[in-house]
C-alpha cells in the first residue's frame, strides 16, 4: 500500500470542544463565539484542501473521558460553550486527541499522528490563547513545525492577555499571525 504524502499541513482546534462553565467564563465566551464563527470558515476552507483537522482537548482530569462524550455533552447540555461546540463540532473523520495538562504534545499521541499524516506546518487555533495554545505552540516549536496562528482564531480570557501570547508567538517562536481570511493554505 503506497502511503499518501498528505499536505504536509494540519489544522489544530484546541480546545475548542469545551462547556466553558467556570466562574468568570461570560467574557470569554463572548469572545469565543465570533471566533468559532470565523474558525469554522477556515476549518471547511482547511477540509476542502485535504488539509487533516485535528480536535485538541482537555480529558479535564478524568482519566475515562472519552472525546465523544464530551463532544455530546457540550453541544447538547444547556452549557456556557454550547454555541461554540456547536458551530465547531467534529466531523466523523476528523482526529481528535486527549490531553492531560496545557500542551496539545505534552503526554499525548499527537506527534505519532503528525508523522502519520506527514504534517510539517502546523496551524494552532483555539483556546486559551495564552494557555493551551501558548503552551502548543512552543512545544511544536521546539519539534521544529513550521507555526500559522491566525489571531482572529485564537481567544484567551482578556483581549491583553491574547494579545501578549501572539506576540510571543510571532516574535520568539516565529509563527505566523496572519488572519485566517488571509491565511494561504
Amino acid at each position: 500500500m503506497v502511503r499518501d504524502p498528505g499536505t504536509g499541513v494540519a489544522l489544530l482546534l484546541i480546545d475548542v470542544i469545551n462547556d466553558m462553565d467556570f466562574d468568570g467564563a461570560e467574557p470569554l465566551v463572548a469572545q469565543a463565539i465570533p471566533m468559532a464563527q470565523r474558525l469554522s470558515v477556515l476549518k471547511r476552507r482547511a477540509r476542502d484542501a485535504d488539509i487533516p483537522c485535528v480536535y485538541i482537548n482537555d480529558n479535564f482530569g478524568q482519566w475515562r473521558s472519552d472525546f465523544r462524550t464530551l463532544v455530546e455533552h457540550c453541544v447538547h447540555d444547556d452549557v456556557p460553550g454550547r454555541p461554540v461546540a456547536r458551530m465547531l463540532q467534529p466531523a466523523p473523520d476528523d482526529y481528535f486527541v486527549l490531553k492531560p495538562r496545557h500542551s496539545a504534545f505534552y503526554a499525548t499521541t499527537l506527534e505519532l499522528l503528525l508523522r502519520s499524516l506527514r504534517v510539517r506546518t502546523l496551524i494552532l487555533t483555539g483556546i486559551a490563547g495564552n494557555i493551551c495554545v501558548l503552551f502548543s505552540a512552543n512545544d511544536a516549536y521546539m519539534r521544529e513545525f513550521e507555526l500559522k496562528v491566525p489571531a482572529d482564531c485564537v481567544v484567551s480570557n482578556t483581549e491583553a492577555e491574547n494579545h501578549y501570547a501572539l506576540e510571543q508567538m510571532r516574535t520568539v517562536l516565529k509563527a505566523d499571525v496572519t488572519p485566517s481570511n488571509e491565511l494561504a493554505l
